[in-house]
């Protein structure tokens, strides 16, 4: 939206939630990095409106589909949404129009699922409207790249297809990359996100190795990260989050056994992955119990609900299967994040907490701070000096210099 209205585009937010849409109306945000200046402004000057009025959709000449695509609880892929939302578009699509999906999915599902639900309105892709995949591409927190740096990749159902998404992006964006089809799109960002798990797979494996041996797995990486050529550095951490990397790589092993094909590697790395919070709740308990103190019965302080630093987005955050995981042991649990000042309730979990105010009273109450996301809003050295006990699963005391025997890492 935001990419759009800065080209000049007037835009139409669709949602089903009619409480977002009445937010969103009334010119405020329920997303951090996007301030509620902006939409104020952009509403201001006639370029957006919200609706949940599925009519509205009509009116549009190009729909963008940027709904969730979770997994189900046996890990296959969860389309839901992205069925609910073709079949709502096939109610309304009129000739000449565009629709392209922007969700991360396995390759195929443009052709395979969007396509056809939308022509049971008797309407042909590329004939009578046209269909397109162009991955979603951010990293919240970022402001070196923006949507409009990002390249946009853009697959068409057909040659037509992809020059009018090409043409769409390409007067909002810098730069647009065209390929052969919606399934190398698909691939494409499927591809991405493999990669980023394979990868942080990896330096956790090597973290726990390192462990072992007395080696610090932070000085490592920096070390290594001076060769100019062949080596890009990854950091580990307590588990992947957010909506991507935790969850993509496994619709491409779903993907992949319709064609009598295990793809271990990129299942390995899922499972080490999805093991981290089990392991820093050990080398919690460890610590614990070098104080003479048992994890059961223990107060605990959770520093960061949020996937990653300085972001407001918990979606599938480690934190809350700490949380969970201690909870399961008879800790009493809290957390803080500024971000977070509460826990929503999501499609699998419902903590049911709120965020505690921190000061070096509070700190000083809880048998051990565990430092969960590394938001540079934190005070490390106050937090370290009033903490009876802290286990820093992000290497965030690093440049803390004093009191360092309180310090765990994890």
């Amino acid at each position: 939206m935001r990419t759009f209205c800065g080209a000049g585009f007037t835009c139409l937010g669709f949602d089903s939630d009619s409480a977002k849409v009445e937010k969103l109306n009334a010119g405020r945000s329920y997303i951090k990095h996007i301030p509620a200046s902006l939409i104020k402004r952009v509403i201001a000057a006639g370029l957006f409106k919200a609706s949940d009025d599925p009519a509205s959709l009509n009116a549009c000449d190009a729909i963008l589909i940027c709904v969730p695509t979770p997994l189900t609880k046996m890990r296959d892929p969860d389309m839901s949404y992205v069925e609910s939302t073709a079949h709502l578009i096939a109610d309304q699509i009129r000739r000449g129009q565009l629709v392209v999906l922007e969700s991360t999915t396995y390759p195929g599902t443009t052709r395979e699922v969007i396509r056809p639900i939308i022509e049971t309105s008797g309407l042909k892709a590329e004939r009578d409207f046209f269909l397109a995949y162009s991955p979603e591409r951010e990293d919240p927190g970022r402001t070196d790249h923006t949507t409009e740096t990002i390249p946009k990749v853009i697959g068409g159902y057909g040659p037509t297809s992809g020059r009018i998404a090409a043409a769409l992006y390409g007067a909002a964006v810098a730069r647009t990359v065209s390929v052969s089809s919606c399934e190398v799109a698909e691939s494409s960002k499927i591809l991405e996100n493999v990669y980023r798990s394979v990868n942080i797979a990896m330096i956790n494996e090597i973290k726990m190795l390192f462990d072992r041996m007395g080696i610090d797995v932070w000085e490592v990486v920096d070390a290594a990260s001076t060769k100019p050529f062949g080596f890009q550095p990854f950091y580990p951490g307590p588990g992947l989050g957010g909506h991507c990397i935790p969850i993509d790589p496994f619709y491409l092993t779903w993907k992949a056994r319709q064609y009598e094909m295990s793809t271990r590697f990129i299942e390995l790395a899922g499972e080490i992955n999805t093991a981290m919070p089990d392991y820093v709740v050990v080398k919690l308990s460890e610590a614990l119990n070098l104080s003479r103190k048992a994890i059961n019965g223990a107060r605990i302080l959770v520093l960061g609900l949020a996937y990653k630093k300085d972001v407001d987005d918990i979606r599938e955050s480690p934190s809350i299967a700490l949380i969970e995981l201690l909870r399961a042991r008879g800790a009493k649990v809290d957390y803080n994040d500024p971000y977070v000042p509460r826990t929503p309730k999501q499609r699998e979990h419902n903590l049911g907490m709120t965020s505690k105010k921190l000061s070096d009273k509070m700190l000083s109450s809880y048998d051990c701070v565990l430092i969960a996301t590394n938001h540079s809003s934190y005070d490390y050295d106050r937090i370290v000096k009033n903490a009876r006990l802290v286990v820093d699963t992000r290497n965030a005391t690093a440049n803390v210099k004093t009191h360092r025997r309180k310090i765990v890492k994890a």
